[in-house]
Order: structure tokens, then C-alpha cells, then sequence
């Protein structure tokens, strides 16, 4: 490995944010070397990744990729290995500069607690992390003086904002929403949406998951729920906004009333880019555009009648303790079923609500705890659907 480059572990390299990501590290082969990337299913495309940035590890989830990749990477210096576990050792035994966490869902949990505890700054897209379990993830952080900068464009817009700034002088952080697809239909339309209507985001192009939590608006619950620990801040002071421009990425208003923003295309390219190079900013790898081209910047409350699922995460994230590691872990297999045409749209809501019923609480819980209640939840959810 060079040792004037910045070494990189890639987590989830398939994935959007694991593209985009590539793309940029492409444009800066001089400062930057690819050292692990790992995917779960998609061989096919891992495997042109292995090809073109060589790095000394590839994992994949998946035995069938696991044995393609294993045959046709056997002449390369990359070692090919199989299962989450082994994403985990090579972060703790391989001294990387930045770990990339864009795994999607709670898979991303255990391999950033290795990266913490080797002293590993991340770069975290894996909202899902700090949903399950942020109060262990930053105390962690704190104790092992590691950087967690933020991949989410809401929770590096909050980031952006606050540099410099004292974190008592905040009154509140806004979170802005699209709305997904269906802010505009009205709430009895939405027992007709299909799955395609769903993963039709206005204004963003984002992995299939995402996209339907866009959809329900869950994905603004659990980026409350993560930016209640990237930032210090109690539930009461964070707030949504309906903002269908996707302009305006987050604001921060401080004690003094003064309300800091941070603008930009809706492309993940930016802070992407920002968590890579931090604390510098460097190239440019959006669309251009001009701010006089800006007719108008809307906003308004969102609907939690319509868009039930921010309320019931409002409502685990004040709960605290394991309440938030059940409600993504309904959510993430309510959303599974849904893409597979198993269950209708608002059957996903009636199986988190139910799960978030019947849950195991634990006020102050370990890691073994959120494993637990995450695999408890999940068992629960899966009931819950085989009787829809």
C-alpha cells in the first residue's frame, strides 16, 4: 500500500452511495487506495470493481458470488473472502485511513463498531447504525477520539452548518423532506400505490430501500433518530420540514434566532465528496446551477396523518432504549415484503406499529441487547406478514 494515499475500506461498493463514491475516489487514483470493498449479492458488479481498483480484499455475502469471485479473481493480489464476520476482522487488523459505511439496513452496525474501537474514522451513509444503536455507536466515537462524518445530504447539510459554532447555541435542527412521490395524492389513493409508483422518487435517485422509506416518509424518522446522536440534540429540538425543491438540504436555527442553510443540487456526490476530504472541499462533481434560477423555496408541515410512520418514529426515539432498533428492524423487513409485492403499502405501517407493540424494551441496553430485540423484531414482523 502507498503511503502518501488515503486508504480506503468501501462498505456496500454496489450500492448507490458505493458507485458514487468509486467515481469520485476514480478522479483522485493519486490520493486515494482501495483497500476492501465488500458487497451482498451483486458479484457481477463487484467483480468489475475488483478489476478496476485492485484492493487487497473483496467480500461478498453470498456463496454463489462468493465462488465466481473467488475463480476469476484467483490470478489477481485480492483475496477473496465470504460473510459479514470477515468484513469485521479485516477492519480490525488492517490499518485503513477512512471507512466508507454504505451497507444498507443494520447489517452496516457490527463492521463500524470495529472500526471505531481500531480508531477508524467513518464516513457514515448507514443511518440505520445510529437508529439501532446511536447512544453506543458515539460513546464509542467519543471514547476512541473517531470522526463520524455524516454521508446523509440532510445530515452533512446539519454538519456543514455547524462547524465553527457552538453546540449550545442551537435551538433547533430542521431536517428538510421532499415528500416523496406521493405528497401530493391524497391519503385514500395511497391503497392503490404499487411498487413501481413507490421507488419513483421526484427529485432523487436512490437504492430501492431508501426509496420506499422516502416514500413513507420512515426515511425522515430515522434521520430524526440519527441526528438526535451525530449532534447532541433531544427529539425536541429536531423538526421536519416539507421542502419538495430538495434545494435546501437542512437548517440549523441558533440561540440568537439566525438561521444558518446549506444549498445545493440534489446529488449525493456533495457530501460524499465532503466526508471523503474533510475538513477541505475539492472539485466540483454535481450539475452546475445558479441560485438566480430559483423561482421559489416552499416549505410546509408534513402530514403525519398521511405519513404515519414520522410519528411512530418520533414516538421510539422518545421512547428510547430499544424502541428505535425495533422500529428499523420492522421497518426493514416491512419494506423487503413490500418490494416483493408480499403486502400492500399501508400494510407496512400496520407492521412496524404492531411490532412496536410487542417488542422487548431495555432502558439502557448493550450491543447484545439491540441484537436481540433487532432479530426478536424481525422474527415478530415476519409472523405478522405470514397472517396478511
Amino acid at each position: 500500500m502507498c503511503k502518501n494515499k488515503k486508504l480506503i475500506a468501501l462498505l456496500g461498493s454496489t450500492g448507490s452511495i458505493g458507485q458514487q463514491t468509486l467515481g469520485i475516489l476514480d478522479q483522485h487514483r493519486d490520493l486515494f487506495e482501495v483497500g476492501l470493498i465488500t458487497a451482498n449479492k451483486n458479484y457481477k458488479l463487484l467483480f468489475n470493481q475488483a478489476l478496476s481498483f485492485c484492493p487487497k480484499y473483496v467480500v461478498i455475502n453470498d456463496l454463489k458470488g462468493f465462488r465466481y469471485l473467488k475463480k476469476n479473481l484467483s490470478k489477481k493480489n485480492t483475496k477473496v473472502l465470504l460473510g459479514a464476520n470477515e468484513v469485521c476482522e479485516i477492519i480490525k487488523t488492517f490499518n485503513f485511513d477512512l471507512v466508507v459505511s454504505a451497507m444498507v439496513g443494520s447489517a452496516g452496525l457490527l463492521p463500524t463498531i470495529s472500526a471505531i474501537k481500531s480508531k477508524t474514522n467513518v464516513a457514515l451513509a448507514n443511518k440505520e447504525t445510529l437508529v439501532v444503536a446511536g447512544e453506543v455507536i458515539m460513546d464509542l466515537a467519543h471514547k476512541n477520539n473517531v470522526s463520524i462524518l455524516p454521508i446523509d445530504s440532510e445530515h452533512s447539510a446539519l454538519f456543514q452548518c455547524l462547524v465553527g459554532e457552538d453546540p449550545k447555541s442551537i435551538s433547533r435542527l430542521i431536517l428538510t423532506a421532499s415528500g416523496g412521490p406521493f405528497l401530493k395524492i391524497e391519503k385514500a389513493d395511497l391503497k392503490k400505490v404499487t411498487v413501481e409508483q413507490a421507488l419513483k422518487h421526484p427529485n432523487w435517485n436512490m437504492g430501492a430501500k431508501i426509496s420506499i422509506d422516502s416514500a413513507t416518509m420512515m426515511n425522515k424518522g430515522l434521520e430524526v433518530i440519527e441526528a438526535r446522536w451525530l449532534f447532541g440534540v433531544s427529539h425536541e429540538k429536531i423538526k421536519v420540514l416539507i421542502h419538495d425543491e430538495s434545494i435546501i438540504h437542512s437548517l440549523v436555527e441558533f440561540c440568537d434566532n439566525s438561521i444558518k442553510a446549506q444549498l445545493g443540487a440534489p446529488d449525493m456526490k456533495t457530501p460524499i465528496s465532503y466526508s471523503l476530504f474533510y475538513p477541505k472541499r475539492k472539485g466540483a462533481y454535481t450539475q452546475d446551477w445558479n441560485i438566480m434560477d430559483l423561482k421559489s423555496l416552499n416549505f410546509s408541515i408534513p402530514d403525519t396523518n398521511k405519513f404515519p410512520h414520522l410519528a411512530l418514529a418520533y414516538s421510539a426515539l422518545e421512547a428510547g432504549g430499544t424502541a428505535p432498533c425495533a422500529l428499523n428492524a420492522a421497518n426493514e423487513i416491512a419494506v423487503d415484503a413490500f418490494l416483493n409485492k408480499k403486502i400492500s403499502y399501508l400494510d407496512m405501517f400496520k407492521i412496524v406499529e404492531k411490532s412496536l407493540e410487542n417488542f422487548i424494551f431495555v432502558n439502557r441496553p448493550n450491543i447484545d441487547d439491540y441484537l436481540r430485540v433487532d432479530l426478536e423484531t424481525r422474527s415478530f414482523a415476519k409472523k405478522i406478514i405470514s397472517k396478511l
